[in-house]
């Protein structure tokens, strides 16, 4: 029987994620290329709510409609938190693909999860990866396992990377894979922050109302508004394109905000292949200045945003969080 947040209960341990068996309640399209999908399973009454830009892994069935069995129906299973050996234990063929999305909405009262999934243009010649062929073609009832927090376990912050610290002003980046967290960032805002946000998607029929809180802004930079490059005027802006140049043009005219944080000697930073390794720079709360910088989405223009703030204007490593949410020409490491 599950324990709910809040009864007394004989001390237990609850691992921070273990695995939930959904099915698909609603595919709702909001623009032509991000469909939320909703999910919906008993277990989710217990399911974390720190939202943000809390990480969860979608468990996707194979072509034949079969999922493994991640103990997502065994409570002791759950607690023994070995979901992922369990994974590793299955011969190649049957192991289900995994990807890393973050949790758009959650109402364990009502036993719902929102997940907003980037649907790719298809690219002649190239085969869509198993996300991509599966959100095509989702519907009503279709089953999955999510790998997502639960709400019992000691510390429900892990698999978060938002941690501002005390830092009142602060700046989100990121591409379209970091839209949903950065919306949920934005709603979230204690009144008394201020925020810049800037979101590059690939049309101008992607940007999505949302209302941030306090005294926030948001900027959506679509690519198919063009812009200049050095061969001439492209239609289509490369991918993080606009948003190095409008994050560059920002930091700048907000020197103020950022001094608090910017080193006379600037932090030394290890050169990521973005290649061959995984970008990852996600730094505890940080103790001291008024601000803080988060910025995710493709691993090259993360990489370059990086190398901005920290070793051209001296921003301290403490205050930035640089996520490489994916790379491109490659899929996600499992």
């Amino acid at each position: 029987m599950l324990t709910l947040p809040g009864e007394a209960t004989e001390a237990v341990t609850h691992p921070a994620y273990r695995p939930y068996a959904v099915t698909v309640q609603r595919v709702l399209p909001l623009s032509p290329h991000l469909v939320r999908v909703t999910v919906t399973g008993d277990d989710l009454v217990v399911f974390g709510t720190r939202g943000l830009d809390q990480r969860i892994k979608l468990v996707l069935p194979l072509d034949d409609g079969s999922l493994c069995d991640l103990g997502e129906h065994d409570e002791a299973a759950q607690r023994a938190g070995d979901w992922y050996a369990r994974w590793r234990a299955l011969p190649d063929a049957r192991r289900n693909p995994f990807r890393t999305y973050t949790v758009r909405g959650i109402r364990p009262d009502r036993r719902q999860l929102d997940i907003d999934m980037v649907l790719h243009e298809p690219t002649p010649g190239v085969d869509d990866g198993p996300a991509a062929r599966w959100l095509r073609r989702a519907s009503l009832g279709d089953r999955l396992i999510v790998i997502g927090p639960d709400a019992r376990t000691a510390d429900p912050t892990i698999g978060c990377d938002w941690r501002p610290g005390a830092a009142r002003h602060v700046l989100l980046v990121g591409d379209e894979t970091a839209a949903p967290a950065i919306c949920s960032i934005l709603e979230s805002l204690d009144p008394g922050v201020t925020a810049q946000a800037f979101i590059e998607v690939a049309s101008s029929a992607d940007v999505q109302n949302v209302v941030p809180r306090g005294r926030s802004r948001l900027t959506w930079l679509a690519r198919d508004a063009g812009c200049e490059t050095a061969q001439g005027f492209e239609a289509i802006a490369p991918h993080g394109e606009l948003l190095t140049r409008a994050v560059q043009r920002w930091l700048p005219r907000h020197m103020r905000e950022l001094s608090s944080v910017v080193r006379a000697t600037p932090d030394v930073l290890d050169d990521v292949d973005v290649d061959s390794a995984l970008l990852w720079d996600s730094p505890l709360d940080p103790e001291s200045g008024e601000f803080y910088a988060w910025i995710a989405g493709e691993a090259a223009m993360v990489k370059q945003l990086r190398r901005h703030l920290v070793s051209e204007l001296g921003i301290a490593r403490t205050n930035v969080a640089f996520m490489g949410y994916w790379r491109r020409g490659r899929s996600e490491a499992q």
